[in-house]
Parts: C-alpha cells; structure tokens; sequence
C-alpha cells in the first residue's frame, strides 16, 4: 500500500501547469493558494490521503474536509493546498506521490509558492521574489517572465525535493520564493509571490483584499504557523549535518 494516496474526481486537462502552496516558513504558499481559492473559479477536484499526516480534518461552512486539497479551474491550473503542516517523514513520500501524479497528468509546469526568511523584513515594505528553476527550460521560463533567479544559497524542505523529483522525470519545475518573516504569517510575502505567478501564467487576480486583510489572516493562521515552525525545527535538525560547508 502507498504511503501517500492522491484521490482526484478524473481532472482531464492539456498540459496543465500545477502551483504547489505547502505550509513553510512565513505560510508563504499556504495564504497565496487559499486567496486564489477563494477569489477565483476553482473547484475542489481531490485531496491527498496518508498515514503519515496527523490525524486532522478541518471544517469550512459546516463541511469535513481533508486538510490537504486540489483544485483546479476551467483554464487547467491546478491548485495543491495544504491547511496543516507536513510532518518531516512524509516530505519524499508526499514529493515522489505528487510528481508521479504529474507525469500521469502530463504536467506542462509545476511551480512552488515559498518565501525565503530575511532577518530585517520589517525594514522591507515591498517584499521581492526570485526564482529557482530544475532545468534550462525552466530558466528560461523565468527569464522571459521578468523573475530574478537565485544565484547563491541553498533551500530545504519539500519543495527542493519536489524540483528534484520533477528534473528525474523531465518535468519542468520553478520555485518561486518571497522574502518573509520567518516564523510569522506573512500575507505581503504571499502577494509578492502571486505576482510573480501571474508574469508566469495567465492568472489575472487583485491582492488588494489580501493585502487590506493582513492582520485577520496573520491571526487565522496562528496555529498552523505553530505546526509549521515546529515541523521547520525538527527538518533543520536533520539537515545540519549535510548543510553545505561553504554555508555553514
């Protein structure tokens, strides 16, 4: 039996391009994707099913709802949404689980939402977001769309996985990470990001209310950014020995 089930209602899309916002540092991809959930045409299509989570289920309007969910809407963007934090141990399962999922979908991009923390992002009003891509292709693609790559440094956690997994597949894969707090809920962070998405698909969306909302969303998100910064901690454990010298 698979450690990670991806139970979907028969997407059927055309080279779909997939945008991933997993619970990280400053819930970067986590706010990004819940406002475009909720502001646009997408429907919940699937949710993802292990073990390996904890054993939570949210509630919305009165509905149990699994806490990881996909959506999608009538252009062939697909949305993967996670409302609770991904447990170190289930990261290469949920990564090789969802990149197999892909190649079935024949996934024409898959792009990350994250940030990147910086210790004086209270001095920064406009947070900036850059780039990291798995190919050529994908370089180029973030080139084209006016997006800073990151040029030194090393990112950790799902997502490096997740751009691994999809270069072995010959899947095209960006990440594009914000500056953020690093372990507050960081609704600007989300909108820098989503505007780098939008240079990159054709999603047409206004951060105004995402912006104008930032403190409700910042005390929403509280618990989440609890689970989160704990599940952090325990990852950083695990990396500090493998952490690049030149880094260290």
């Amino acid at each position: 039996m698979k450690e990670v089930k991806i139970v979907e209602e028969g997407i059927q899309f055309e080279n779909p391009v997939v945008v991933q916002g997993l619970p990280d540092v400053g819930l970067v991809g986590t706010i990004a994707i819940s406002y475009l959930v909720g502001k646009l045409n997408f429907k919940e299509v699937g949710h993802i099913e292990s073990k390996l989570f904890p054993p939570i289920m949210v509630v919305h309007n009165g509905e149990l709802k699994n806490p990881v969910r996909i959506y999608s809407n009538e252009e062939g963007l697909i949305t993967i949404l996670s409302e609770v934090a991904i447990p170190p141990p289930a990261v290469y399962p949920l990564a090789e689980a969802l990149v197999e999922w892909f190649e079935e979908k024949d996934v024409n991009l898959s792009i990350s939402l994250t940030g990147f923390p910086v210790a004086n992002r209270l001095d920064i009003d406009d947070p900036s977001t850059i780039g990291v891509g798995n190919s050529k292709e994908a370089i180029s693609r973030l080139k084209e769309a006016e997006i800073d790559p990151m040029l030194e440094g090393f990112i950790v956690g799902m997502y490096p996985v997740m751009l691994e997994e999809c270069k072995k597949r010959g899947i095209t894969a960006i990440s594009l990470l914000a500056q953020c707090f690093p372990s507050y809920p960081d609704p600007e962070a989300a909108a820098s990001v989503v505007r780098s998405l939008q240079r990159l698909t054709k999603l047409d969306i206004d951060l105004n209310e995402l912006l104008e909302k930032g403190e409700e969303i910042k005390l929403k998100a509280r618990d989440l950014m609890r689970q989160t910064n704990a599940a952090i901690v325990e990852m950083q454990k695990k990396t500090e020995q493998s952490m690049p010298i030149m880094y260290g």
